[in-house]
């Protein structure tokens, strides 16, 4: 009887450690498994811009991004890439990396020929790829990356993948100096600006959540477009109207473009000689219309946001950056 109880006892002392080690050490809850990362401990749980929590087993060894926007600032802190979508303006790192096709159209036999451990791919874009990848076992990181706080968030997610996150702090420290720096050069006036977007469909205006819109916010120049309701499918424009316009009474305005900015320049000038109510505008009036470069204002400049916050003040204040 005394030897039946000392193996019942010694059954239950086996079923409570094996218990206790099934939840990992101080009996806490066994870790945390998602695309495909398992393992006793993960090297890192990213939070992506669908709230999502991708839990990475092991340091990424072959990322495929589709923005060739992601390059830069993945490259500035320590990461690499075997794939990457084709793009006019790529650093000469990456040019030697296999294309996947245009970020607008990505080629999933391509990028799964890349046999990637993480992909890193644009909100808005290419959440499509969600679904093949995840069949395929494959993480991806869903990323937004167009105004200053975005890039800012984005340099954050990059230096988890890497586990360089000195180099994070360190990038971001650095860009928000120099835009602080540009900032206190220029008066501390309320410039009133509206910000328009030409394209060969017309013009819209662009919000503080817009590229120019976030760069104007950080000189401290007020968006005469502020509160008003976004266009369908686009949270960072407005619909245009010359009455709203102006109303707004802008002092100054700013155009981004897609296309060739000659172009761009001579349906604006049209624009302006067929309606008499644009000469009402204190900005067509005083000529304080400056168009904005497509390589800082048309794609995210990325962690070129201090250029672009640079070209913006300079626009306004040339002398106080000769």
């Amino acid at each position: 009887m005394k030897t039946t109880w000392r193996f019942l006892a010694a059954m239950i002392c086996v079923l409570v450690l094996a218990a206790a080690a099934g939840c990992g050490e101080g009996g806490a809850p066994a870790e945390k498994k998602e695309g495909n990362a398992a393992g006793a401990k993960a090297f890192a749980a990213i939070k992506d811009d669908l709230g999502r929590e991708i839990v990475l087993a092991k340091k990424p060894e072959r990322i495929v991004v589709t923005s060739a926007s992601f390059l830069e600032p993945l490259h500035a802190v320590g990461g690499d890439v075997v794939g990457r979508p084709d793009s006019k303006s790529m650093p000469d790192w990456a040019k030697g990396k296999t294309s996947i096709g245009r970020v607008y159209n990505v080629d999933l036999e391509k990028l799964l020929a890349c046999a990637p451990d993480l992909v890193i791919a644009n909100k808005g874009m290419n959440e499509k790829l969600l679904q093949p990848l995840e069949i395929n076992k494959i993480p991806c990181l869903i990323v937004d990356m167009k105004n200053y706080e975005e890039v800012k968030n984005e340099v954050r997610i990059f230096s988890q993948v890497t586990g360089e996150k000195e180099k994070g702090d360190a990038l971001i420290q650095s860009m928000d100096d120099k835009i602080k720096a540009i900032a206190d050069r220029i008066p501390k006036e309320k410039r009133r600006v509206a910000i328009l977007h030409s394209t060969a469909q017309g013009l819209s205006v662009q919000l503080d959540t817009s590229i120019a819109g976030s760069t104007a916010k950080m000189l401290g120049f007020v968006n005469v477009a502020s509160g008003m309701t976004a266009m369908e499918g686009n949270p960072d424009a407005a619909p245009y109207s010359i009455e709203t316009l102006v109303e707004q009474n802008p002092e100054i305005i700013f155009v981004t473009s897609m296309g060739k900015l000659d172009e761009v320049k001579r349906g604006m000038e049209e624009t302006i000689a067929s309606n008499p109510a644009w000469q009402t505008i204190p900005a067509v009036k005083n000529g304080k219309m400056y168009y904005l470069s497509q390589e800082h204002f048309l794609l995210s400049p990325g962690i070129h946001y201090p250029d672009a916050v640079e070209e913006m003040a300079k626009l306004i204040y040339p002398d106080l950056f000769r």
